[in-house]
């Protein structure tokens, strides 16, 4: 019989690595660069009859990747933008003047 005598492992300070492991700014970077479009639908059925139907779409991107994409709806929404809202209040002060103006055609000569 005949004893082997075998060496243990060496030993490592660092184990080694697998594939890199990119950090989460790194992820966060590639998704708003490429931007990211994650779809759902929710259904609710009783007894085969649809009673309600929700339709989710999200769009993660940059400002600059959602422009490239044909979104900018943030420039146009009064409730986001101060500009698209002091255009809207422009718009709805004309509109209230001239119609003014055909109610009270004196008020307008004023």
């Amino acid at each position: 019989m005949t004893n082997t005598v075998t060496e243990p492992a060496p030993y490592y300070d660092h184990p080694p690595t697998g594939p890199s492991t990119s950090s989460l700014a790194d992820i966060l970077e590639r998704v708003l660069d490429k931007g990211i479009v994650i779809a759902g639908d929710i259904k609710i059925d009783l007894l085969d009859i649809e009673l309600l139907t929700i339709r989710l779409r999200l769009f993660v991107a940059s400002v600059d990747t959602a422009r490239k994409a044909g979104i900018d709806w943030w420039e146009t929404d009064p409730a986001l933008s101060t500009r698209a809202a002091h255009n809207a209040l422009a718009d709805e002060n004309e509109r209230l003047r001239r119609r003014l103006a055909e109610l009270e055609p004196e008020a307008a000569d004023a």
